[in-house]
């Protein structure tokens, strides 16, 4: 077999599902193995999208996400979606073509030292310019990928490796990536009976949950904890959710532009589980946090920084069940009720809302809420996607204050925008049972209009609502806030719906909840992606 032979047969081997990809210099050999091997390739028009539906696949499941461009610029479009991965800690492999080996360095054709550009953003980073490597390269990115704390790993690969043979032998010796991590068994019993006695005198603690938790697969554990101990937990806003059902401990999002419960402040513990020591969690700064307010941190690997008691390089499931296990403290019920109220006083506001319909259209809020009953009527519920600014900023407020379940993603922790489409082709393919249904920004779905065409092609389903204020919508409720106008950030009128239909998807428009429901409904029933467009007012939740 040749080198892309055997990188496909490795990628089979591993359970990868799909390479998405866009075609050009030094892909051929790649696509052609591809195609031999029965191993499906998600086409796209842009790299950014490629990448996209990788990172998003990753995000979605947890596992392997596989994207494959060519050389030069296209290597450089494709890392947004490998940014998007680092953020996040998403195991994403990015597969770049080259032109051959003895041209590198020479100026041959789209010549760039493309594993410079990566590295910074990945676990793992090589030049790949002998077939005989591409089998152990091939399992050392996976396993940097996978182990650990996730995230993206980068290979370019020449074409004359790719075309050059390998022996099975040497495929067969790498085996499959292992993907224990840590073992439960090498928890330190000093760090749980230090955390444990810390957990045991806080009078306010508050469990904060990021997208560790659900790499490690730890919601479970996650809840079955708080339950049992009565403390409350928030998730940092565009982190991975794990709270499928209304846990009753489960209290929202930290971190959001349209503000939060007033609980961070008033902690007396953080327990930070894989979740990033940032701005969400004010950088555990005291002030605005309490000066006596302790910190634990779990997770893999270390944390990136801050004033912490405790931290713990640990797998968080393993560490819940341990804590569950040494409890012997009464529950924290009275801090519980007390934060319950501070969270149901605080997102009561946005419940209600403007009227459905004022000046010819709806605000984000009543958007929203037709959403929320099509999400809640649909058994099983749709997988869920929001792209964008202040439509975003709507949806945590009114959508993620009493669960933020596994099936529903936000663009991560870069807070980039322009990812849904391409995300929302990585959900059908995901989970082809469930219905998917992206909430998109206007501005956001600029970037990939076009992937309407791809999805269209390739038959992957799904319903795209997109609220269309004429703006860049959080930056112009920024701009008028504090200048009374704004400034570059307005988008003239465009027919997305119609652009839709001209790529080979549906297009439709509403103005009114009535009109939106009855939209979305006739789209689940069709076989090929719909675009419905909504004139919203401008503004988010704090306007």
């Amino acid at each position: 077999m040749n080198g892309a032979e055997a990188l496909v047969a490795m990628l089979k081997a591993e359970g990868v599902p799909f390479i998405a990809a866009l075609c050009g210099n030094g892909l051929d050999p790649l696509l052609a193995a591809a195609d031999r091997g029965s191993l499906p390739v998600i086409d796209s028009r842009n790299e950014q999208a490629a990448a996209y539906v990788a990172d998003a696949y990753a995000r979605l499941t947890g596992r392997l996400g596989v994207c494959a461009v060519s050389s030069g610029i296209a290597h450089v479009n494709a890392l947004a979606g490998v940014a998007n991965a680092a953020y996040d800690g998403a195991p994403l492999l990015l597969i770049s073509g080259s032109s051959p080996s003895d041209g590198l360095g020479k100026g041959v054709f789209q010549d760039m030292d493309q594993v410079a550009l990566a590295k910074p953003l990945c676990k793992h980073a090589e030049l790949v310019t002998d077939a005989d490597r591409i089998p152990r390269a091939l399992h050392e990115a996976i396993e940097a990928a996978c182990l650990g704390r996730p995230g993206p790993v980068h290979l370019t690969i020449t074409v004359d490796a790719l075309e050059g043979e390998v022996s099975t032998n040497a495929v067969a010796q790498q085996g499959a990536v292992s993907r224990g991590g840590i073992s439960p068994d090498a928890i330190d019993a000093g760090d749980i009976s230090e955390a444990l006695a810390l957990l045991e005198e806080a009078q306010l603690p508050l469990i904060v949950a990021g997208s560790g938790v659900f790499y490690g697969a730890a919601g479970a554990a996650l809840e079955a904890f708080s339950r049992r101990t009565a403390t409350p937990v928030v998730t940092p806003i565009w982190e991975r959710g794990v709270v499928d059902h209304a846990w009753g401990t489960y209290l929202g999002v930290v971190g959001a532009a349209s503000g939060e419960p007033e609980l961070l402040a008033q902690a007396d513990l953080l327990v930070l589980l894989g979740a990033a020591v940032d701005y969400r969690v004010r950088y555990l700064d005291s002030p605005p946090l309490r000066n006596d307010c302790r910190a634990i941190w779990v997770g893999k690997g270390t944390p990136n920084q801050g004033r912490l008691d405790l931290a713990m390089d640990a797998d968080i499931g393993a560490v819940l069940r341990r804590w569950s296990e040494g409890w012997a403290s009464q529950p924290h019920t009275g801090w519980l009720e007390r934060a319950q109220s501070l969270r149901d006083r605080f997102y009561q506001q946005w419940q209600g809302g403007a009227p459905d319909v004022e000046d010819g259209c709806m605000d984000g809020g009543a958007l929203v809420r037709v959403l929320a009953s099509e999400l809640e009527d649909s058994d099983p519920e749709p997988v869920f996607l929001v792209d964008g600014g202040n439509i975003g900023q709507w949806a945590h407020m009114l959508l993620a204050w009493r669960r933020y379940p596994r099936h529903w993603l936000t663009c991560g922790a870069s807070g980039v925008v322009g990812w849904g489409v391409p995300g929302a082709m990585a959900a059908r393919l995901a989970f082809p049972e469930r219905r998917v249904l992206l909430l998109s920004g206007d501005g956001s779905l600029g970037f990939g209009l076009a992937e309407f065409e791809s999805a269209a092609r390739q038959r992957l389903p799904f319903v795209a609502v997109v609220a269309d204020d004429s703006a860049w919508g959080i930056v112009a409720s920024g701009h008028e806030r504090r200048y009374g106008k704004r400034l570059s950030c307005s988008l003239g009128p465009a027919d997305y719906a119609g652009a839709a239909a001209a790529l080979g998807a549906r297009g439709a428009h509403a103005k009114t909840p009535r009109e939106l429901r009855a939209a979305i409904r006739e789209a689940w029933e069709r076989p090929c992606p719909t675009l419905i467009q909504v004139p919203v007012s401008p503004g988010g939740p704090v306007d």
